[in-house]
């Protein structure tokens, strides 16, 4: 199966990031942001984002000296044990985080041997999950998870999800004709977020931005009771700007 990939600016910001933790990594006894923008290359305001985000997420430290050395969370997903523990924790805040940011629920989803899996999500009181009233697996059709991972697959990976999955119409709003769906994923920009207007459940509203790490297709949602549909673009543009820490975790 092919891929479509297309880097997204979040795919870049964790690649940068990355960049960034490996050459604090090599030096053990601490490096400065002076060292580190000659180093990597980057920019001050760039580098200085960077390092925001890297502390933040608990990757690397500033020691007494001002320098920064690696952190605690780097140590938990570098160790051979608990790390897929310690993985899906640090997602999991990631997601909680981004919850609270665009005030949605949030959602990350794999698309593992031909089929959709939603492995965390982040939701409360006040932004409530969707309710999945039909498996996401049968329903990426419909679905702006399903849309965003298969919009990431060629097309013989398209068409084979869509052979061993009916496109069932859930509302007047799906669409069940393969021919005009294909098209629609066809003329979807990687780099602009997928939309569902309650074409999978009546009452909700959908976006979605997809994840590049290595081979793997993900992606990251969100849900909105459709009385919130207003905020859906600005919401999903803002999931969009906070993928990046999502990115480096899965890379890292």
């Amino acid at each position: 199966m092919a891929l479509k990939h297309e880097p997204t600016a979040p795919y870049h910001s964790a690649q940068d990031a990355l960049r960034v933790l490996e050459t604090v990594a090599r030096h053990t006894s601490g490096v400065t942001d002076v060292e580190l923008a000659r180093l990597t290359g980057l920019g001050t305001e760039r580098l200085t984002a960077l390092l925001r985000m890297l502390r933040r997420e608990g990757y690397v430290e500033q020691v007494a000296d001002g320098a920064y050395v690696t952190g605690a969370a780097l140590s938990r997903l570098g160790s051979a044990h608990g790390r897929d523990q310690a993985l899906r924790a640090q997602l999991q805040r990631n997601l909680d985080r981004l919850r609270d940011s665009v005030g949605a629920a949030v959602y990350i989803s794999r698309y593992v041997d031909g089929e959709i899996h939603v492995t965390q999500c982040a939701e409360g009181p006040s932004t409530p999950a969707v309710n999945e009233w039909v498996d996401f697996r049968s329903s990426a059709h419909a679905s702006a998870i399903g849309k965003s991972l298969l919009g990431q697959l060629d097309l013989n990976g398209r068409r084979d999800h869509l052979s061993r999955h009916k496109m069932a119409r859930l509302t007047s709003r799906t669409i069940t004709n393969e021919r005009v769906f294909l098209s629609r994923l066809d003329a979807q920009a990687p780099t602009v977020p997928v939309l569902d207007l309650q074409e999978y459940a009546v009452g909700t509203v959908c976006a979605a931005v997809p994840i590049t790490a290595g081979s793997a297709v993900g992606c990251l949602a969100l849900s909105l009771p459709v009385a919130d549909a207003h905020r859906l673009r600005d919401a999903a543009d803002r999931l969009n700007q906070g993928a990046a820490p999502v990115l480096l975790s899965l890379a890292i």
